[in-house]
């Protein structure tokens, strides 16, 4: 009755004749020749509520019913249909965390949420078994497997044998199944203050299986269920140990305020068919909203206001990170050389100017989104690691925060803070967006498709203008070129600004109607709008474009030639032009546009240029010099160590002459620095 009769509120008013809800997804079923039917439990609680509660209390017995009454509506429909549909249960009205899990939910079924931190290889698990006897070679009808069990016949079966013991298993005429061990952890917001998350295993069959990637935020339906172990191998009585697991009915992607990642699966399976349901299922009036909204002229200023609205100012520091999160185009040739689509930021300066502020609010926006500290954060923490898997006792590769954030942003606070050997592990990240590994007999080479938005607090807590941003926060110059942008947040005291920062810190704690914000989109839309462009916006470069990059490249290089003198300075680098060809491209996606316009080249190029021009301007000329970030010291500098150098050769290979009276080293080095300084002060 509930099949052939349940209406949603949207058809509630409509025609009797009109067809219910899950007969219209049981013929859907049976044109995509599916295999099973999402039935949600608030549907079944509003049809009716004592048949909720029994297939919750008793869900083994209910499902059972279920599958067969869906298969029986299935063959009135289509009686040569062959395939076994099965009932799939979704959205319990309660959901439970891993904490309240009690001996009293045992065979119950449950609703957890959580983040997936580990998954096994595929296991094959037989479900019928067939027995062959070797005495005479009799095939046995298949035995099916209850609860984990094989009835091995004791003798064979054929009248004329009756052989003892003589059967043995084929393997090649057994029915498997696969099945797939998944490690489920707490979400943070659910961790009670002091506690350490809570984990839970859970058995996934079938079509479930490599559903959710580690690093996936899901909520899983299952039966809670427990089974005996043994304490050692030796010990043939079972004492009362038990393991618990959830096994799995169906899993769901959850948190909406991020937006969903762009799934390289979706082209490389053969298949075609998603797994796991996801949150984002634009429908033709949302998408249709987006594409109005990005229609708006002032659209992108509308984006920057509705980034971390509760910070004031920042503009383009907004500007930059909204870069990030659109991201550019991934580019691999024939020839196998790839070119990465995902921005680096990094973030420098005083203390109190709201960069972790930031970095917490891209992480909660962000896809597949991983936090960490500096401090708090060592090499195989941010790669892989080697472990013991507890199921299987093999050695497996565990991953790291990076490879975790695969497809994502992972956010790294107080960066100057990391040790060496972590900082070394995101050179190859950073640009091959590869990690490779060698350890405990394992090579493998780990994706880590990740944007790195990094944040750090110079020498002494307070930035020098005289010094170089490598000396203000010992970095590598290696590094540092990785970032595509490079903000400088100094704290400047300025009575005026002061004054208007005063105001909104103070206006966040009170309601003000005059403080409220106009024109910016709430969390949810700003989410949805970052997440449909990623997923189907992919711009290519005009010819105007293409035009406009190479003329402004060769202006930047030419910037770094002085008249009259053969001194030159590198004021752009490749890496600069690949750069402003990924902040192009995620301009052209805020637009929603397919094509890079030539209004997007120069807004890429003013966007690294006030990046540049704070943190790769050399002081004592003005100018900016690339060399501050790819070697750490600026060409006047080198040129004034050079005639340093040479001068003080000079006076010593002058003083200590040939047959000359004999000196004592510290007097000419004395006599040369006291010369030096009188040539060039």
């Amino acid at each position: 009755m509930f099949l052939k009769h349940f209406r949603d509120g949207q058809s509630q008013g409509s025609e009797i004749y009109e067809e219910g809800k899950y007969m219209k997804g049981i013929h859907k079923v049976l044109e995509m020749e599916g295999e099973w039917l999402d039935v949600d439990a608030r549907d079944v609680f509003d049809y009716d509520v004592e048949l909720y509660g029994k297939m919750v209390r008793y869900p083994l017995e209910v499902l059972a019913i279920f599958d067969i009454v869906l298969m029986d509506i299935v063959s009135l429909i289509q009686p040569l249909f062959e395939k076994h549909v099965q009932v799939r249960i979704f959205n319990l009205k309660s959901s439970t965390t891993m904490r309240s899990l009690n001996p009293s939910d045992i065979e119950k079924m449950v609703s957890l949420k959580g983040m997936i931190i580990r998954c096994s290889s595929i296991i094959p698990e037989i479900r019928e078994a067939v027995f062959k006897c070797t005495v005479c070679g009799y095939f046995s009808d298949p035995v099916v497997v209850d609860r984990g069990r094989i009835g091995e016949p004791t003798s064979c079966l054929k009248q004329e044998c009756l052989a003892k013991n003589s059967m043995s298993l084929v393997h090649n005429r057994c029915r498997f199944a696969d099945k797939q061990i998944v490690r489920l952890q707490e979400t943070p917001d659910e961790i009670p203050d002091g506690g350490t998350p809570h984990t839970v295993s859970l058995l996934m069959h079938d079509k479930l299986v490599d559903a959710g990637k580690p690093g996936d935020r899901i909520e899983v339906t299952g039966i809670f269920r427990a089974m005996s172990v043994r304490v050692g191998p030796t010990q043939r009585t079972v004492k009362s140990l038990f393991k618990t697991y959830v096994d799995c009915l169906h899993i769901k992607k959850t948190d909406t305020s991020r937006m969903s990642a762009e799934d390289p699966m979706e082209l490389d399976s053969c298949n075609g068919s998603r797994r796991i349901e996801e949150d984002f299922q634009f429908d033709e009036a949302k998408i249709q909203q987006l594409k109005e909204l990005s229609k708006q002229p002032d659209i992108y200023d509308i984006l920057t206001r509705s980034l971390a609205p509760n910070i004031w100012e920042l503009d383009d520091v907004k500007r930059g990170l909204l870069c990030q999160l659109f991201g550019g185009n991934a580019l691999k040739l024939v020839s196998g050389a790839s070119f990465r689509g995902d921005i680096n930021i990094l973030l420098v300066g005083d203390p109190g100017t709201s960069k972790s502020q930031l970095l917490q609010y891209i992480h909660k926006l962000s896809p597949r989104g991983i936090y960490t500290s500096g401090r708090g954060s060592s090499a195989v923490g941010l790669t892989a690691y080697v472990s013991k898997d507890p199921e299987t006792g093999e050695t497996v590769l565990e991953s790291g925060a990076l490879v975790l954030s695969d497809r994502g942003i992972c956010c790294v606070d107080e960066f100057d803070k990391m040790s060496e050997n972590a900082r070394s592990m995101l050179h190859e990240v950073m640009e091959q967006q590869t990690v490779s590994i060698a350890k405990a007999g394992i090579i493998a080479s780990l994706n880590a498709r990740t944007s790195v938005l990094a944040c750090a607090n110079p020498i002494g807590s307070r930035y020098n203008p005289r010094l170089s941003v490598i000396d203000n926060i010992h970095l590598p110059p290696t590094l540092l070129s990785r970032f595509d942008l490079i903000y400088l947040i100094l704290d400047k005291a300025d009575e005026q600004t002061d004054r208007h920062l005063a105001k909104h810190i103070v206006s966040l704690h009170f309601e003000n109607p005059e403080s409220t914000l106009h024109d910016v989109l709430d969390i949810a839309t700003l989410t949805a709008y970052v997440s449909y462009a990623r997923k189907h916006i992919h711009p290519q470069l005009s010819d105007e474009a293409a035009e406009e990059l190479t003329r402004g490249y060769v202006e930047m290089r030419r910037r770094g030639n002085f008249p009259g003198s053969s001194k030159k300075v590198i004021t752009a680098t490749p890496r600069q032009m690949e750069s402003l060809i990924r902040l192009s491209e995620a301009l052209a996606r805020i637009r929603f546009s397919e094509l890079v316009e030539k209004h997007d080249v120069t807004e890429a190029f003013r966007l690294l240029e006030v990046a540049m021009q704070q943190s790769a301007t050399d002081h004592s000329t003005g100018t900016i010099d690339m060399d501050l970030i790819t070697t750490g010291v600026s060409a006047s500098e080198r040129m004034r160590r050079e005639n340093l150098a040479s001068a003080a050769r000079n006076l010593i290979t002058e003083k200590m002459q040939l047959e000359g009276p004999s000196r004592r080293l510290p007097e000419v080095c004395k006599y040369a620095i006291c010369n030096f300084f009188k040539i060039f002060i």
